[in-house]
């Protein structure tokens, strides 16, 4: 008897502001191709075939709100009242998740700020998750430069191990090519009671989604870990700058698309 396919559904972290933008709009409200980079997020999870995106806000959430008021009952809003990391971030969209359907649902958990993510690589990701059974799987990229990133430690079979922020991370694994992007799909049973084990980080006092990963793992849990996302994709919006440099990829890209998408009906 064919087992039932599971839902597929996603969690979006929308939540904080942005201090380094020098304004006072949500960080994820901030204009990539003409509108709020969140959009291009939930536009991507619904390509990649989910049923539904819930997403995590917080700071000046009317805004939030408005900016993806166009995707109607496909997006539902889940608040964080206190900025405790992301791991309490996703803990926040607890109730949008019935306790009966967890098991039989997979969920993407991405970030709001990452508008250059591709419908391919969520696509590789889930097919990765689904054929292997895992509980959770890890699309990383492997950069030139991992400066700022997490790394991705692998054990000696070259299977996932944890991740490792820089600021505690040794010698040796900072020289890790393979970084952590935040490109995430869980069971969503799995991971709900993976967070209820996690512990406050000693240095900023928040709970951290890389956390889960580790958690699962000692829980007897499968975790894999899938090179997958293009190091273009992974560039961080964290100033001025960064946004006008990922709005001009953003703008190529969907031009590009554009003419591929005309020469082929010609």
């Amino acid at each position: 008897m064919a087992s039932t396919p599971k839902k597929l559904e996603a969690i979006i972290l929308a939540a904080g502001k942005g201090t380094r933008m020098e304004s006072d709009l949500p960080k994820v409200c901030h204009p990539v191709g003409g509108e709020a980079m969140v959009c291009a997020v939930v536009e991507t999870c619904l390509q990649a075939g989910c049923t539904r995106v819930v997403v995590v806000v917080g700071y000046k959430q009317e805004l939030v709100r408005e900016a993806l008021a166009r995707f109607g009952d496909l997006v539902e809003f889940a608040v964080q009242h206190e900025q405790l990391g992301t791991g309490h971030a996703v803990v926040s969209a607890v109730d949008s998740f019935p306790f009966d359907q967890r098991e039989g649902t997979d969920v993407f958990v991405l970030c709001g700020d990452g508008p250059l993510i591709r419908t391919s690589t969520l696509a590789t990701m889930l097919k990765e998750h689904q054929s292997t059974g895992a509980d959770a799987t890890l699309a990383t990229s492997v950069i030139g430069d991992p400066d700022g990133y997490g790394r991705i430690v692998r054990n000696a079979d070259n299977g996932f191990e944890r991740i490792i922020e820089q600021k505690n991370a040794s010698d040796e694994e900072l020289k890790i090519n393979e970084v952590n992007p935040s490109y995430y799909c869980l069971n969503a049973h799995a991971m709900f009671e993976a967070l209820k084990g996690l512990n406050r980080n000693e240095l900023t006092g928040e709970y951290y989604i890389t956390d889960v990963f580790e958690h699962l793992l000692k829980d007897g849990k499968r975790v894999e870990v899938i090179s997958a996302v293009p190091a273009e994709d992974i560039l961080s919006i964290n100033t001025l700058e960064h946004l006008a440099q990922v709005d001009t990829i953003y703008r190529n890209r969907q031009s590009s698309e554009t003419s591929s998408s005309t020469e082929g009906t010609v």
